[in-house]
């Protein structure tokens, strides 16, 4: 490893001599963090649309609806973070706004974006459940490119490890915050540069949720009521997020609890979704007994 490497992916031998996080356009800095959090929804809305076609509605609705879930998935977003990081905004209110710093959760995302959806299709006499099952196929997708965000940020890693997919940083480029003591036990330095060295959990939760995707995308033919892809996407990112989020350093925690509140929703989602999925096949199963 270069004693200039910024990042390394130390047993893959992957090198990032100098990790650039923005890129400046006539003298205003923009964040590649939002560059890939906008292809992300960009991406997002090209699959739903897709989709849509596929299944014979309108892809329009799902761009009309876009313009109002992006919005309120980013206050979403915004709010779940500083409600569950209060600490950090109280004695500076006016940093709540302040979203160039960072700080989106995505489960406040995707409660702001089931809301909006609640609503939109109510007031459009529009089928919830039939909307989700495509929508979450956009939003899945949105979090696999968005993730990389995180990369650039030098932020969402986890814990120290030396495995196959160890990840090393250098200290200066980390928010001291989410440099826990068992990092700093196994601080390295090299050429007088000091380095952590953690799990890469943004890719962890990138490559699961791709598989998550694909197996959407293979199952969406085969589904037996509407509702149903939705509520697989949920078990599939819960299940994936409980183990993931168990990872990282930078949880939100559950007020004085010490819980991970992202880990504990996670498993409260896949809990419900592995019911109701139940439930409903085996509703399924005895309709399609008694009319045999």
């Amino acid at each position: 490893m270069s004693n200039t490497a910024d990042i390394s992916f130390v047993h893959l031998g992957i090198t990032i001599e100098h990790l650039r996080n923005s890129i400046s356009i006539f003298g205003f800095r923009i964040a590649f963090y939002g560059i890939i959090i906008g292809i992300g929804m960009l991406a997002g809305l090209w699959i739903a649309m897709r989709d849509a076609k596929r299944r014979g509605q309108d892809p329009d609705i799902y761009l009309d609806f876009a313009l109002y879930a992006i919005v309120f998935s980013i206050i979403g977003a915004r709010i779940y973070y500083v409600i569950f990081d209060w600490d950090n905004y109280k004695d500076n209110l006016i940093q709540i706004f302040n979203l160039r710093a960072g700080g989106l959760a995505i489960y406040g995302g995707v409660i702001a974006a089931v809301l909006t959806l609640l609503v939109y299709t109510r007031v459009k006499k529009l089928s919830f459940f039939s909307m989700a099952d495509t929508g979450c196929l956009g939003l899945i997708t949105g979090q696999i490119i968005g993730r990389w965000g995180n990369f650039f940020n030098c932020e969402a890693f986890g814990g120290y490890t030396d495995s196959l997919f160890a990840m090393r940083i250098r200290r200066e480029l980390v928010n001291e915050s989410m440099i826990t003591q068992d990092l700093l036990d196994h601080l390295i330095v090299q050429d007088g540069a000091e380095y952590i060295q953690v799990h890469p959990t943004f890719l962890y939760e990138s490559v699961w949720n791709l598989c998550v995707l694909l197996f959407l995308l293979w199952y969406r033919k085969r589904k037996k009521f509407d509702g149903e892809i939705l509520f697989l996407y949920l078990l599939g990112y819960g299940l994936g997020r409980v183990w993931i989020e168990g990872l990282r350093t930078d949880q939100l925690i559950f007020f004085n609890t010490g819980i991970p509140v992202s880990q504990a929703l996670s498993l409260i989602l896949v809990f419900i979704s592995a019911f109701i999925l139940f439930w409903k096949h085996r509703q399924l199963s005895i309709k399609s007994k008694g009319e045999v």
